[in-house]
């Protein structure tokens, strides 16, 4: 596990893509459906309670969320889409935002797309997939709440939603992750480590 995540703090909130930090470096966005589970998992994955906000209303996280990890590196958790009881035209800003940030942001190094391992591949996770065919992102994919099913019944969700997504025109990687019971955290790591471009410590 790389302890460089955990130093991850918030630098700001951006309504619109002009808002955001500067666009250098390198940032991988975390993408779901609102009650996805979404800001657990980041909060799981940097060992801190509060970094990314938890709601007990799906969708509130209606704005691009920058958290810093070094100065070359940043986590980006964009507006959950789904649930949250707001009117069609933000909804459609949302969706203008997240595609303009998806194919304009030069930074961005890949995406993890959070889906509930109950209600995978919904409408909205399939635009993810088609964005980041568009815009040649790699894609890991956190199939959450993986405690919630017995353990055979997950693998059969991870091994249909990766032969659904075995025609996509992008590297895909998909596993089983529970914010709860901690399942899946090294790999979620590997994958950030890999798309960060973190050189593994040498073996003198």
């Amino acid at each position: 596990m790389n302890p460089v995540y955990h130093q991850a703090k918030f630098i700001n909130s951006a309504p619109r893509l002009q808002d955001a930090p500067p666009d250098q470096g390198m940032e991988i966005a975390f993408a779901g459906r609102s009650n996805a589970g979404k800001s657990s998992a980041i909060n799981t994955l940097v060992q801190q309670n509060a970094l990314a906000r938890v709601s007990k209303t799906p969708g509130r996280t209606q704005l691009l969320n920058f958290f810093q990890i070094d100065e070359q590196r940043k986590l980006v958790d964009l507006p959950g889409y789904g649930y949250a009881k707001v009117p069609e035209a933000i909804k459609r800003d949302w969706q203008k935002m997240m595609e303009n940030y998806l194919k304009n942001r030069k930074a961005l190094c890949g995406i993890v797309l959070v889906m509930d391992i109950r209600h995978p591949l919904t409408e909205f996770d399939w635009q993810m997939v088609d964005w980041c065919e568009h815009s040649k992102l790699p894609l890991h994919i956190l199939l959450t709440k993986a405690d919630k099913l017995k353990f055979g019944a997950a693998k059969n969700t991870l091994l249909q939603v990766q032969r659904e997504l075995s025609q996509a025109d992008i590297v895909i990687t998909l596993q089983l992750f529970s914010a709860l019971n901690k399942t899946g955290i090294d790999d979620v790591h590997q994958i950030l480590d890999e798309w960060f471009q973190f050189t593994p410590p040498s073996a003198d």
